[in-house]
């Protein structure tokens, strides 16, 4: 288990409410996409982060995080596990307090990486599933 119900209580309700997506695109059919709706439900910003920069759910996208001309809370990762990793050492340069990994992406070197960095985080969890648990 990548992330116990304290860090992820954590993340979900006091590190900040700004969530750079990396993956998010206006693809209606990708979970993404979906993840995003509720995350906003829940009164989070989400930053799509693509190639494409597209905007989504009304919200500008940038095509990478270094890009986003303002702080990040959290970096919500929806790539593959063998590109997550460098996902989340940019989340680190840029000064997020948190990195999540989806459901299905794991990088066990990423996830120590981060932890020394001092950045919280949680792999292989969806924060929509999680911030309907915590109700």
């Amino acid at each position: 288990m990548y992330g116990d119900s304290a860090t992820i209580r954590k993340i979900l309700t006091e590190l900040g409410d700004t969530w750079a997506i990396v993956g998010l695109s206006s693809n209606q059919h990708r979970a993404a996409y979906r993840v995003a709706e509720v995350l906003q439900r829940f009164g989070k910003r989400v930053v799509p982060v693509h190639p494409k920069a597209e905007t989504v759910h009304g919200e500008t996208g940038y095509p990478s995080l270094d890009a986003i001309p303002f702080e990040v809370d959290v970096v919500d990762v929806f790539v593959n596990s063998e590109l997550a990793g460098p996902v989340a050492d940019e989340a680190a340069a840029i000064g997020a307090k948190a990195v999540w990994f989806q459901l299905g992406v794991v990088d066990e070197q990423a996830y120590e990486r981060t932890r020394a960095a001092g950045l919280d985080m949680v792999m292989d969890r969806c924060p929509a599933i999680e911030l309907n648990s915590l109700r």
